[in-house]
């Protein structure tokens, strides 16, 4: 699952500017080969002038650092493994969500922006130490198979996948089109059952709807990737066709545990809800380097709007309800988000790896910083359960200006007008199997929108 705001495609120049720090682990390299190993690994004065007036002094020392390693380790050891690994810790100590990508992990990255990649067609989420098959996607392998929504996933390939993380499961079933996986699963209580699938090129979808009674329109996007808001635009249609010429009444959109993705899909889909007003700044360094604004004509500019979130929306999802809360296009309903505001523009690097580098923080129109703060829903429906936000990561970004330059952020449930106890989110959430009439839905979050919109509440 992705987890982030990224720039993507539409920002050439930024990339390229950004493009050319990536020189700079390089040269360690290039001064060993410079100045030699002795030059290096004994002598300080290598450099003409001192640390304060030359830039390259810290290379200087990874370079001495490296010769050091390649001399004295006790067993040989790889060159480029070290030089990856320095560029790596050198990113990571940035904040927890830059990142220096290999080569592997880069392609997944790719594949997840776009939307495709070689697998089974499952949609996964990791629930008290197993991984529950939210839905099999339509015509894949696994729903061919047989495989439903429910059942949990005990072993891969004959290897446990019990206690183990989401990631690492996932990207076990992923491969190359035509290679074999055995999935084993236990459906219901104890039944087990095994599944031989050949793994196919899978594309994902990332918006899902469905028509409710009264001609409430149900839209859940799942996360932002290549294509969201072209997928948004055809449910639009897809929903009025069914509505057979009566009016959308409303929309419950549905970003519940919608983890981000692209800044620029988030933007669009945000637009088609507005007609005027901002949707979000971008901020680097004090300076605003980019303001984005409405344009007239959205697909549901003009049908009130209710946002269901929860403490895994993220990012850009907080991006979109954010704008739409703070133009008072929608009610937000459900739980303080997880309050990640910063944006990760992406770079190609030399040799099939990438750069994943936070370079701007982001705030809604009205000036509000969701970094480190999330969003703070109209209608509070608390579960009680403790979930870690951006705030409790090791080495987050403060909300604005340098690390400890601002005042810790407000707690996420702050500030709502309504509490509702015992409000959590339901293990799955499949647009398919919302009911017509979430009057009586045993998900809360839900049932309490779609009344809002009824006038029921």
């Amino acid at each position: 699952m992705l987890v982030g705001d990224m720039k993507k495609r539409r920002f050439p120049s930024r990339a390229r500017s950004l493009l050319s720090a990536s020189k700079l682990p390089t040269l360690a390299v290039a001064i060993v080969a410079a100045f030699g190993a002795g030059a290096l690994a004994g002598h300080g004065n290598a450099a003409a002038t001192t640390g304060r007036e030359n830039p390259y002094a810290v290379l200087l020392q990874l370079g001495r650092v490296l010769v050091h390693v390649e001399n004295g380790y006790v067993d040989p050891v790889d060159r480029a493994r070290l030089v990856d690994g320095a560029i790596k810790g050198m990113v990571d100590e940035l904040d927890p969500h830059s990142a220096y990508l290999r080569p592997d992990e880069w392609r997944q990255l790719q594949s997840e922006t776009e939307g495709k990649f070689g697998g089974v067609g499952l949609e996964v989420d990791g629930r008290e130490g197993e991984l529950v098959v939210i839905a099999p996607i339509d015509g894949g392998p696994a729903e061919r198979a047989g495989v439903k929504s429910g059942d949990r996933i005990v072993a891969v390939d004959g290897a446990d996948a019990r206690g183990q993380s989401l990631d690492r499961i996932v990207k076990k079933m992923r491969g190359a089109p035509g290679t074999r996986v055995k999935l084993t699963v236990r459906r219901g209580g104890k039944e087990t059952l095994s599944f031989e699938l050949v793994r196919e090129i899978i594309r994902l979808s990332s918006v899902a709807s469905k028509l409710l009674d009264g001609d409430v329109a149900y839209i859940r996007v799942k996360l932002f990737q290549e294509g969201t808001h072209d997928e948004l635009v055809r449910a639009a249609a897809k929903l009025r066709a069914e509505a057979a010429g009566r009016a959308i009444t409303g929309v419950l959109l549905d970003m519940r545990t919608n983890p981000g993705g692209l800044v620029d899909e988030a933007s669009e889909v945000a637009d088609e809800f507005l007609s005027v007003g901002g949707i979000y700044s971008m901020r680097r360094r004090g300076q605003v380097v980019e303001d984005a604004r409405a344009r007239p004509g959205g697909a549901f500019a003009t049908v009130p709007v209710v946002a269901l979130v929860n403490e895994w929306s993220a990012s850009a999802a907080e991006l979109v309800v954010g704008a739409l809360q703070d133009n008072k296009r929608a009610t937000v309903v459900g739980a303080g988000t997880f309050g990640k505001g910063s944006v990760q523009t992406i770079i190609d690097l030399p040799g099939g790896g990438g750069l994943k580098l936070t370079t701007a923080r982001y705030f809604t129109p009205a000036g509000h910083a969701i970094q480190g703060d999330g969003i703070h829903p109209d209608v509070l429906m608390v579960s009680g359960n403790h979930v870690d936000r951006e705030r409790d990561l090791p080495n987050h970004l403060p909300p604005e200006g340098p690390r400890g330059g601002a005042p810790p952020p407000a707690p996420a449930d702050a500030g709502a007008a309504i509490v509702v106890a015992d409000g959590g989110a339901p293990d799955m959430i499949d647009a398919r199997t919302i009911p017509a009439d979430p009057s009586g839905s045993s998900d809360r979050v839900l049932k309490a929108g779609y009344e809002l919109l009824r006038g029921k509440r």
